[in-house]
């Protein structure tokens, strides 16, 4: 698919897009999208349009202030120092809480012996509305559904839309 995806309606903020050039691929019912978008495309063949809201509460979810939380500023210590590449306000980082769980965190504050960080889905508490045309529908192969993803044709070193993950 290629598609527009806005916060809070079709005048919303642009978030992401994705081109005919570089479509979203996805196997459907795997449950790696959000249910409310696959709902929406569930039906849609090559070429069909659609526009629809998904309501935060099917998307992501409420912002929750239990999500906000203070880690001792220690965690940030490398070598004796606290390492300021990567706390500083704004960032997201890479965490796993005490059961061994990963989750990304953006750092709100800094304090002398914490760090205020929001470990919420960015999007979370956002109305999201998509727009956009399926490119193409076809069967996963038997590979893609073993793999959970889509196949697709190009390799690390020349991949230029997949972040070097593909193959």
């Amino acid at each position: 698919m290629s598609y527009e995806l806005r916060t809070e309606g079709k005048d919303g903020e642009i978030i992401e897009t994705t081109s005919v050039d570089s479509p979203m691929m996805f196997i459907f019912g795997t449950g790696n999208l959000i249910p409310g978008f696959e709902r929406n495309v569930e039906n849609l063949k090559t070429g069909d349009s659609f526009a629809f809201l998904i309501k935060c509460e099917e998307a992501y979810g409420l912002a929750l202030e239990e999500a906000v939380q203070e880690v001792p500023i220690s965690v940030f210590v490398s070598d004796g120092e606290i390492d300021h590449d990567v706390l500083f306000e704004g960032n997201a980082i890479p965490m796993v809480d005490q059961n061994g769980n990963r989750l990304n965190g953006v750092v709100v504050e800094i304090n002398d012996d914490h760090v205020v960080m929001d470990f919420n889905h960015p999007l979370a508490g956002d109305d999201l509305f998509f727009s956009g045309t399926v490119v193409d529908v076809r069967e996963a192969t038997p590979e893609e559904l073993e793999r959970g993803r889509v196949q697709t044709s190009c390799s690390p070193s020349s991949c230029k839309g997949c972040s070097g993950t593909c193959n």
